[in-house]
């Protein structure tokens, strides 16, 4: 059979989507893997969630002939957030696919490779903005020298990256933005991009650096959570409402058991809710091995969704992940997160139905994966940090 882009357009929807979705939905990383997927609460371009905190008022101990107690119903806080616009683009030029037109092996071959180049990006994308924020910001710039520009935070970044530059004001810096970075130098903490050098004195005080187009677009992650610099999550004020304020110890030092079980234990006495999912650095982990090596303790193993492996304390997975701040551990109980979606993954579709467009004035096309999503934590108060671990 000849390859023609009906062939191809055919392809990308009804044999690529269904296992960019599996790949994006569940492999990610674990705790993406183990959070709910919902299309509950989403009211046009918003999640609007009802979060209910406290208990009901409406019990009490009275005489045998005494008034009943009165009634008092549930505390309820309203969670307003945008659904973030997600997307990824696979590119096909004209001459590949002519190339190819004879050859159905060499196609598939070339669809297989465009489309496990996306679900890569995706990933290391996606997997990013979990620990985010929102605000989308890969890394402060600490300087520019040689051609390269230094960042105080180098696990966000990787080659073939397309970043903006902006000011403390988070302004887009003009004359640095849509850089490729062309190199990453994790010894010395820099970044080599494309297009004309760029000098220290092209970039202000305060220059921090995104992911293209990104700024402030991103998922709400567990750092809105634990940002203590934002009053505001999910459109609530945290001073106003104690209970968006999650357990917090900073200035940790050596971790112990003893330190993870009194947060454990503090977490579930404060909300009610057990921490199921750990979350923590590479060096974390490594330091949490060598404490319970030492004593003698085994951490037993165990396999949890999307097929991951990882070790586990009394039943609890912990995972390292590399988007994790260093010195870090969440404690997360991951049924109270749930990825607000109005629809699974999809693509872009033009009036006729084709996902596969020519760019305009040049001989390539692309489709373009799409989900508008947020993530929501319904009960902030029943996931924990510990900070400023010494790391092994």
């Amino acid at each position: 059979m000849a390859v023609n882009l009906t062939n191809a357009d055919s392809a990308l929807k009804s044999v690529y989507l269904d296992v960019v979705s599996e790949q994006l939905n569940y492999s990610v990383n674990p705790f993406f893997a183990a959070i709910e997927k919902s299309t509950n609460d989403v009211w046009g371009k918003e999640v609007r969630k009802l979060a209910v905190y406290g208990m009901n008022g409406g019990v009490g101990a009275g005489t045998e002939d005494g008034d009943l107690p009165g009634a008092s119903g549930n505390n309820y806080g309203q969670f307003v957030t945008t659904l973030k616009n997600l997307y990824g683009v696979v590119e096909i030029s004209d001459k590949a696919i002519r190339a190819s037109e004879n050859n159905t092996g060499a196609f598939v071959s070339l669809l297989n490779a465009e489309m496990d180049g996306l679900i890569k990006s995706s990933k290391f994308n996606f997997g990013r903005m979990l620990f985010g924020n929102g605000s989308g910001k890969l890394a402060n710039v600490v300087g520019a020298i040689s051609g390269m520009v230094v960042l105080d935070n180098m696990s966000n970044v990787i080659e073939g990256m397309v970043i903006d530059f902006r000011d403390g004001n988070g302004n887009l810096i003009q004359s640095a933005s849509g850089r490729k970075i062309t190199a990453v130098d994790r010894f010395n903490s820099a970044i080599t991009v494309s297009g004309a050098e760029i000098t220290a004195d092209d970039l202000p005080e305060n220059t921090f650096i995104t992911v293209q187009g990104s700024f402030n677009n991103e998922l709400t992650g567990l750092g809105a959570i634990f940002d203590y610099e934002n009053d505001t999550l999910y459109g609530l004020s945290k001073s106003n409402n104690l209970w968006l304020n999650p357990y917090s110890k900073y200035e940790v030092g050596n971790i112990d058991e003893l330190t993870l079980q009194t947060a454990l234990d503090e977490i579930e006495e404060q909300s009610g809710g057990a921490v199921n999912f750990i979350v923590c650095s590479w060096g974390v982990r490594r330091a949490l091995q060598k404490i319970f090596s030492a004593n003698k303790i085994a951490l037993d193993t165990m396999e949890i969704a999307g097929g991951f492996k990882t070790m586990s304390y009394n039943g609890i997975p912990i995972v390292a992940d590399r988007f994790c701040p260093k010195g870090t551990m969440y404690l997360l109980n991951t049924n109270d997160f749930t990825l607000h979606q109005l629809c699974d993954w999809q693509w872009l579709a033009d009036d006729d139905g084709k996902v596969l467009k020519q760019v305009p004035g040049k001989p390539v096309y692309t489709a373009t994966l799409v989900k508008y999503a947020d993530l929501i934590c319904s009960r902030p108060n029943g996931q924990g940090i510990l900070a400023g671990i010494e790391e092994y």
